[in-house]
């Protein structure tokens, strides 16, 4: 045997020991986080069913905001930055700390039960990447592995608790650096987001399916009006990321102080559920999403929904942006279609992908979503919408440790963080 038959043999052998290590921990990955992510649905359930049943834990927010800062200066995790620190873990190698899931676990839970207005599937990017990446360090993976062990946990944290398990293989390779991905993940991505459903499954938590009906055949008509709702979606995406960002600068002009930040915050909140007259913008607003599917919104429920967000994560509250992006999709695509005299159960789903699209920066985890929460009939729409948001909603976006590694306007190496 010649020393090239042996050094064939030599690469061959290694590439089936590598590939077997990646397989058996991205099944521990998906099975931790996958009971993680479980037990984190079950308590945003309870919470939100608490909340329903007793509006007056509303007032409460305030003080829940103060256990939420005291709880990050007691594990001194006073800079934690969320999301956009388990991005940053990725390309930059920047320090990723276990207590980062239990405190976004608990900070959640108590963020929703007093009505903060805040998503889900953020958060448990967060817990999931913080406990892949210790998984990580427990088995001594080098620096490039641990990144891929992070985003194991994040797409089966977002597996398990949004149903979704093709966009949660793809959305972390996706989203940390726009323009490129990180195939090498691909395998233990989807090995981790399917075992982490298939936990999700067995105890009863099935993915949100929406149906739309009748929808209307694609032509050039539809398609005319589908891609003005694209274009507007994109511009909605662009304000909604300015006014997350704005807010949290604002609170910090004029309140230095954490406590009396998000004390103001939750005041504030208070305040405006008070003159909205309802709840239907705190918490995630999943029902108002399904209403929107059904046709029915009013038509500043988008921009409320916006104001809400921002005023509650901007403050210090610790959630999600994600749900609360696809309630303002579906409410400003429910209110074009109605407009528009064209399908609202349609333009709701395109508003959600669409507007998906332009603050995350990642339309193939966006169509992948669409097909997951709303099948395949609707594919052309949902094509045309996704790649018309994406490149018309600039280099904006939800999570400031993005790079938008190649311009989406030309083939430019550009290297930029998103705004």
């Amino acid at each position: 045997m010649n020393d090239v038959m042996k050094h064939k043999i030599k690469h061959n052998l290694h590439r089936g020991i590598v590939s077997v290590k990646w397989v058996i921990f991205a099944i521990l990955v998906g099975s931790l986080v996958g009971l993680c992510g479980t037990a984190f649905y079950f308590g945003l359930t309870l919470v939100t069913v608490l909340r329903t049943q007793n509006p007056w834990l509303l007032y409460l927010l305030p003080v829940g905001g103060l256990a939420i800062v005291a709880s990050y200066q007691l594990l001194h995790n006073e800079k934690d930055t969320g999301t956009n620190l388990v991005i940053s873990a990725i390309h930059s190698d920047d320090e990723l700390p276990l207590r980062m899931a239990p405190l976004i676990f608990i900070s959640t839970l108590i963020t929703h039960l007093f009505g903060g207005s805040a998503g889900r599937e953020g958060a448990a990017l967060q817990m999931g990447g913080s406990i892949g990446n210790a998984l990580g360090k427990l088995f001594r993976f080098d620096e490039k592995d641990k990144h891929v062990m992070i985003m194991c946990g994040m797409s089966a944290a977002f597996s398990a608790l949004f149903g979704t398990p093709m966009a949660a293989a793809i959305l972390p390779m996706e989203m940390v650096s726009v323009g490129i991905m990180y195939y090498i993940a691909l395998v233990p991505c989807v090995i981790s987001s399917l075992v982490a459903h298939g936990i999700a499954v067995s105890f009863g938590i099935s993915g949100s399916l929406f149906s739309l009906g009748s929808i209307p055949d694609f032509g050039i008509l539809p398609a005319i009006k589908i891609s003005f709702l694209a274009v507007l979606s994109a511009l909605v995406s662009i304000i909604f990321c300015i006014m997350l960002h704005k807010s949290e600068e604002l609170y910090k002009r004029f309140f230095n102080n954490a406590y009396l930040r998000i004390f103001i915050g939750g005041c504030i909140i208070i305040v405006l559920t008070l003159l909205v007259g309802n709840h239907n913008y705190n918490g995630a607003g999943t029902d108002v999403i399904r209403q929107c599917i059904h046709g029915n919104v009013i038509p500043v429920a988008f921009l409320l929904k916006m104001l809400f967000t921002a005023l509650t994560l901007g403050a210090g509250y610790k959630g999600g942006e994600i749900v609360p992006t696809l309630f303002v999709g579906a409410s400003f695509g429910c209110l074009f279609g109605n407009l528009m005299n064209f399908s609202p159960s349609l333009c709701s789903a395109v508003g959600m992908t669409a507007v998906f699209c332009g603050v995350t920066n990642c339309p193939i985890t966006s169509l992948l979503i669409s097909f997951e929460l709303f099948g395949y009939e609707g594919m052309p729409y949902f094509l045309l919408a996704t790649a018309l948001s994406y490149m018309l909603s600039g280099y904006f976006g939800l999570y400031r440790s993005q790079k938008i590694v190649y311009s989406k306007y030309k083939t430019n190496y550009i290297n930029k963080m998103t705004q």
